[in-house]
């Protein structure tokens, strides 16, 4: 059993058919709670490590129901659907005393051979060792279990209000940090590592959380298998900023140009 900081995160216990238990980890501790990507990776494990799954994922929608509180919790996946091509799978993360925390959904699907075609291009980015590492030092702890090389976007948000209106575009390069080959599970966690884009924007912090995470895996086995330990190269972008939600997407590339993932997620924020 592996080691990485990562691997104890996901630790999920059986306790039944589709029932795990699991404990959260200081490593990835965000500012009221775990970090939101971890959360996402823990469901889509709980799908994984089901023994009725079958194929691989597809997509995936994690709702972030409350905070969840330091220590065990209880992950649950139920099959609604079983096709021939795909299989629908309801998943929901319980505390006690808390009750539901988390809710999602996993869509997984078999792979096939058919007709493909590449519309979007790659981000065009130096190599990883020509962009200097953000220093992490200092912030919350799941910031230090990733190694970011920022090429465009804030990364300092120590202004004072009102701040000084900047873009919420970034692109850069990102991986676990310890190295740690990439799997379906990392993917997801991955997906959730683009900070909050109201924070690039406005420069300084206030009250943000993510609502709803979307992340559509465009990957098979083989793309990350390829792709290993190396570094990945993220996008991530924001639309509009209105009644204290706003929108975030982002896109996780591989070094050889293949697009792996796409995510898409609303948050929270209270000025």
């Amino acid at each position: 059993m592996s080691d990485h900081p990562l691997d104890e995160a996901l630790r999920l216990a059986p306790l039944d058919v589709g029932r795990f238990s699991g404990r959260t980890t200081p490593e990835y501790w965000n500012m009221g709670g775990p970090f939101g990507g971890v959360t996402a990776a823990l469901v889509l494990k709980a799908v994984l490590d089901h023994p009725e799954r079958r194929g691989r994922p597809v997509a995936q929608t994690v709702n972030f129901c409350a905070a969840v509180g330091e220590g065990p919790f209880e992950i649950a996946a139920r099959l609604v659907r079983d096709g021939r091509s795909t299989q629908h799978w309801q998943v929901e993360m319980t505390q006690e005393g808390r009750g539901t925390v988390t809710t999602g959904s996993v869509v997984t699907g078999a792979e096939r051979q058919t007709w493909a075609h590449a519309a979007a291009a790659p981000p065009q980015l130096p190599p990883p060792d020509a962009v200097p590492q953000m220093d992490t030092a200092g912030r919350n702890a799941w910031l230090s279990q990733y190694e970011f090389r920022v090429l465009e976007g804030r990364t300092d948000f120590q202004l004072e209000p009102p701040g000084e209106i900047a873009s919420a575009a970034s692109r850069l390069w990102v991986r676990d940090r310890p190295e740690r080959p990439l799997d379906y599970a990392a993917l997801a966690a991955l997906a959730d590592t683009f900070i909050v884009r109201i924070l690039l924007v406005r420069g300084y912090f206030v009250p943000v959380a993510t609502v709803s995470l979307s992340t559509y895996f465009l990957a098979d086995e083989a793309a990350l298998a390829r792709q290993g330990a190396r570094p990945l190269l993220g996008l991530a972008d924001a639309r509009a900023f209105r009644h204290g939600f706003a929108d975030q997407s982002a896109e996780l590339w591989a070094d050889n140009g293949t697009l792996l993932a796409v995510s898409h997620q609303v948050t929270w924020y209270r000025d």
